[in-house]
């Protein structure tokens, strides 16, 4: 018989909703860690800003990776029609790192990679990074980075690369929540810490992304709490 699995919670005194809720708050919105302490004791939650920071570093990795298991098995069951790459300028003690992520053709975060360049190494590891995880796509579309062709033509999926003046839009509006999520943190310190957060943030806003502006009210009213259910029972 399989062993049970061992319960992620078992070491700490908190609930185990509360712990998520933590993590919830911290991730998804533009918050800082004494923000959300204080926003926990409104609600009659007393803890330290330095267990909020505990918590989503221990268990913010985990309800990722169950959340992108779960939406990789369902994606896998039909063809990415597109999918988008882009990277971004991230700068960490005064030095300039480059974010590169993969955005599919409605706007969901599929990979987040830290790298020191953005030269064709860089561009071949997080391509096949990618494509290892999500399988290959029917389009992938660049901007006019030559970073991109090489690579692209080294793994003979160069017929699938796109360009364009407007066509690359997908990802870069992409960057706004993060962004606007590395404003409240006030930048990071560590490439390692940087890896890590923008894998579970894009996990997490995937999780939540409900495309209000595309929906009317009464879908965007099932869906919302049938998300917020969802996330209650990761890791339970």
């Amino acid at each position: 018989m399989m062993a049970k699995a061992k319960n992620p919670f078992r070491y700490f005194d908190s609930s185990p909703e509360v712990i998520r809720l933590v993590v919830m708050m911290y991730v998804r919105y533009p918050l800082s860690l004494r923000n959300v302490e204080d926003l926990l004791f409104e609600r009659g939650i007393d803890i330290c800003h330095e267990t909020v920071r505990l918590w989503w570093n221990r268990f913010g990795p985990m309800f990722a990776g169950e959340i992108r298991r779960k939406r990789v098995q369902q994606m896998c069951a039909y063809t990415h029609r597109r999918w988008h790459l882009d990277e971004v300028y991230v700068k960490i003690n005064g030095e300039m790192r480059y974010l590169w992520r993969a955005v599919d053709h409605e706007g969901e975060v599929l990979e987040s990679f830290v790298t020191k360049t953005r030269d064709k190494a860089a561009a071949l590891k997080f391509i096949k990074k990618a494509m290892k995880r999500h399988g290959r796509t029917g389009a992938i579309v660049t901007d006019g980075l030559r970073s991109y062709g090489a690579p692209l033509k080294e793994i003979g999926a160069a017929d699938l690369q796109e360009t364009g003046r407007w066509l690359n839009n997908r990802a870069e509006n992409s960057h706004l929540p993060f962004r606007r999520r590395e404003r409240a943190m006030l930048r990071f310190q560590r490439m390692k810490t940087l890896q890590k957060f923008a894998s579970v943030h894009g996990s997490v806003h995937n999780h939540f992304q409900q495309e209000r502006h595309l929906v009317s009210r009464e879908v965007y009213k099932e869906r919302r709490p049938a998300a917020l259910a969802e996330w209650r029972v990761v890791m339970g």
